[in-house]
């Protein structure tokens, strides 16, 4: 598939931040505070690739607010220009990328070469991560009791508040990237 007019259509990282309603605070904290490791040879040879990506994405996502600076970070370094597209937009684009061939989990990062032709994929979350939420989401209440709303809620809270303040889940992201672009070289 060539990915050419979705990137076209996408925005970019300094207008999908202005324009976020939710979780932008959050999202501007973990990129002020993740710190990139140093790797300067496979930021060399990604910018040889000349790459570009797009991010489908929703300002609501906690794992959004996540990765997606976190892939900010990375794509500065390597010059890989980023448009963003909003998931429930342009679900013709999410409906190729599904998790587990049913999910339209988010982020999603679509990397292209100069063609528009995808080149790699990576998301909604690194493994780590996805096993943190299932091993999370295993211990709400049955979804006919009466208080997993409540449960449900507060496992939210706590999740988001992870998200935004635990620097492994950070570096367990970038890992998960790092790995998928790793295959490129």
């Amino acid at each position: 598939m060539n990915l050419e007019k979705w990137y076209q259509k996408g925005i970019g990282p300094d207008q999908y931040i202005e324009s976020m309603q939710q979780h932008k605070e959050n999202l501007l904290h973990v990129y002020d505070h993740f710190i990139l490791p140093e790797d300067n040879e496979f930021f060399e040879k990604l910018r040889n690739k000349n790459l570009r990506a797009i991010v489908l994405t929703e300002d609501w996502c906690g794992d959004a607010m996540m990765n997606v600076p976190i892939l900010f970070h990375l794509a500065q370094k390597a010059d890989i220009d980023i448009r963003l597209l909003a998931r429930d937009e342009n679900l013709e684009l999410m409906d190729n990328y599904l998790t587990n061939g049913k999910s339209r989990s988010i982020p999603i990062f679509i990397f292209m070469d100069e063609n528009g032709n995808e080149v790699a994929k990576w998301g909604p979350r690194a493994p780590e991560i996805q096993q943190f939420i299932e091993e999370s989401m295993a211990n709400l209440p049955d979804k006919d009791a009466t208080d997993y709303k409540e449960k449900r809620k507060e496992l939210f809270t706590f999740v988001t508040k992870s998200f935004r303040d635990n620097t492994d889940f950070w570096k367990q992201t970038y890992q998960s990237i790092a790995t998928s672009l790793k295959q490129l070289i």
